[in-house]
């Protein structure tokens, strides 16, 4: 029973953190590039509000790395998410059994755990302006998200992922 409890304890706090898959061409310099912009015409698939929380902290941490924001950047950045809803499949089974004479027989029944749950898909390209708007990093992201937090927790919640986003960046070849 303590196995038990101790897997679906360590099951929960996985399923919370942000799962970042990170791609990259493989000879880009990375130390080339000091300055950076947002694509003007991005369709993010955010709300405005929660857009310019997700830029305020991109900006921070690429600011805390060394790298400007500027109208005339090495590169841009492109961001698009998209709401994922994942249905929960996860259910306990309980069982009762019995047999007898010549004859067996059973119960079982599945207790859903939790429910559906909301995830946002957020991936950012980092392009380069100068050759031909070449995709040379990119980050996939997947978290869940709670739809009526509150600002503050939207914010905070955007700087976490941030965070763990740019970790992968620039690549540790």
């Amino acid at each position: 029973m303590k196995t038990f409890k101790f897997i679906l304890l360590a099951s929960l706090f996985v399923s919370c953190g942000a799962i970042v898959n990170y791609d990259y061409e493989k000879s880009t310099d990375f130390t080339q590039y000091k300055t950076y912009d947002y694509f003007s015409d991005m369709k993010t698939g955010l709300s405005e509000l929660d857009n310019k929380r997700l830029i305020r902290a991109i900006d921070a941490k690429l600011e805390t790395m060394g790298l400007t924001r500027s109208e005339n950047p090495d590169f841009l950045i492109d961001i698009q998410s998209q709401d994922v809803m994942n249905r929960n499949n996860s259910t306990v089974g309980v069982g009762a059994g019995g047999g007898g004479r010549g004859g067996f027989g059973g119960v079982s029944v599945g207790i859903p755990l939790g429910g559906n749950q909301n995830t946002r898909e957020i991936i950012i390209d980092f392009v380069d302006k100068s050759q031909n708007e070449k995709l040379f990093w990119q980050a996939v992201s997947e978290s869940s998200y709670k739809q009526n937090a509150s600002p503050e927790k939207r914010e905070a919640t955007f700087a976490k992922l941030v965070e763990k986003i740019f970790d992968g960046y620039p690549p540790k070849k």
